[in-house]
């Protein structure tokens, strides 16, 4: 039995299938075997539940009987944990110029037993071992899994399913960094949802956000703009996920910093599109309902490219659709202003698209023709409750969890 690096299957041939099992039942096997260890960011905890794993599930096809995970610390892998017949003790110790180690680090994998080359008893048998495989894992081969090997092996086969393992907790270990990166993302966008709801007399405020995804490009804000004025904002990022997220929240803070300089509206908003044109992140259109109320109730609005706004008054619905397009696909565009006075009784409602297009299982959307009804039906209760039932009726309606 000879080094990874020295093992050739020749061109055009495909490993022997593995015992009781065709390669693709076996891979999906290793799929839920690997998929039901939890997520953790605690990745030697979660790579030594991984271990557990695949020594207990795949004793049979593998001939693995033990199991040791190290993680490597300057010019040393340390062991860290273990499993079935292993009996090194934790805190074990192999030096990186231990010749299998080399190999490893060349190839990512090694297949090795007694009679090998550079095989060093000294070392193995402070492990126990005459015959075992390794693979490193990580982005940076930070962590090593060595498996303690017993029964009859082929080492085309052992060679194949042991470098499948390897893909596999190395998919797993970068879709947890994307994971944790967007979870961080998620954490930046929600520090932006504002914390209360404004109080003005005589107005009953309230607003929701539950992304489709872990990170979406909808965000709504309210800008205080004087004592007795509050600016009512909301906006949509074309795409999905983090790109949308980050171009969504850019909107708001430059929306803000526009408010914060005394910028008139539509100022503000052209400013806004000048500076997503020219950038270079994927998601280049944004639209963006921007308003201020005051305690006369008379509300100035701009809509670039939203869903226009529904206000309800004496039994009928009027859009608020005066403004421009959406943000960032043209220079020099102009923005318009829109007026409109709330009366006692009257009902604003602002949504992005993923209310109105929130899909049922025969892809049938959920429309504003709903949310006008849900509206109309509900007008005098309070806000809270109006949001509640929209998003209640649109959870009924796709299957989605608000």
């Amino acid at each position: 039995m000879s080094p990874m690096n020295d093992l050739k299957t020749p061109p055009g041939t495909t490993p022997p299938p593995l015992p009781g099992t065709g390669h693709k039942a076996w891979y999906r096997k290793l799929e839920r075997t690997l998929g039901a260890i939890e997520r953790s960011q605690d990745v030697p905890r979660m790579l030594s539940e991984a271990l557990a794993s695949l020594v207990r599930d795949f004793h049979h096809e593998l001939g693995m009987v033990g199991g040791r995970l190290y993680e490597r610390k300057g010019s040393r892998y340390v062991l860290t944990h273990q499993t079935g017949k292993s009996r090194a003790p934790i805190g074990y110790r192999i030096p990186i110029h231990y010749p299998p180690i080399k190999n490893l680090l060349r190839s990512g994998y090694i297949l090795m037993s007694d009679r090998d080359p550079g095989f060093d008893s000294r070392i193995e048998d402070v492990v126990g071992v005459k015959v075992f495989a390794a693979i490193l894992v990580g982005e940076e081969d930070e962590y090593a899994i060595s498996f303690t090997l017993r029964g009859r092996l082929h080492e085309g086969r052992t060679s194949y399913a042991l470098n499948t393992i390897r893909h596999v907790i190395n998919l797993k270990l970068r879709e947890q960094a994307l994971f944790d990166l967007l979870l961080e993302a998620r954490e930046i966008q929600v520090s932006l949802l504002p914390k209360t709801h404004p109080k003005m007399k005589e107005f009953d405020i309230h607003a929701r956000s539950v992304p489709a995804e872990v990170v979406g490009g909808d965000l709504y804000d309210y800008i205080p703009v004087s004592e007795d004025t509050v600016g009512l904002a909301i906006a949509d990022a074309s795409g999905h996920g983090l790109p949308a997220a980050l171009q969504a929240r850019d909107v708001i803070i430059g929306l803000r910093m526009g408010m914060a300089e005394n910028l008139k509206i539509v100022k503000t908003l052209e400013k806004l599109n000048r500076v997503i044109n020219r950038s270079a992140m994927a998601s280049k259109f944004v639209s963006l309902f921007y308003g201020e109320l005051d305690v006369t109730r008379n509300f100035v609005y701009s809509n670039c490219g939203h869903p226009p706004p529904l206000l309800y008054h004496g039994g009928q619905f009027q859009e608020l659709s005066e403004g421009g397009p959406v943000l960032g696909p043209s220079l020099g565009m102009r923005y318009m202003r829109g007026y409109v006075t709330l009366r006692p009784g009257d009902v604003l409602v602002l949504y992005t698209d993923g209310l109105s297009e929130a899909a049922s299982a025969d892809d049938a959307e959920f429309g504003t023709d709903r949310i006008r009804r849900i509206v109309a039906d509900h007008a005098r209760r309070p806000a809270a409750e109006i949001v509640d039932r929209l998003f209640r009726a649109v959870q009924d309606h796709s299957g989605l969890t608000t």
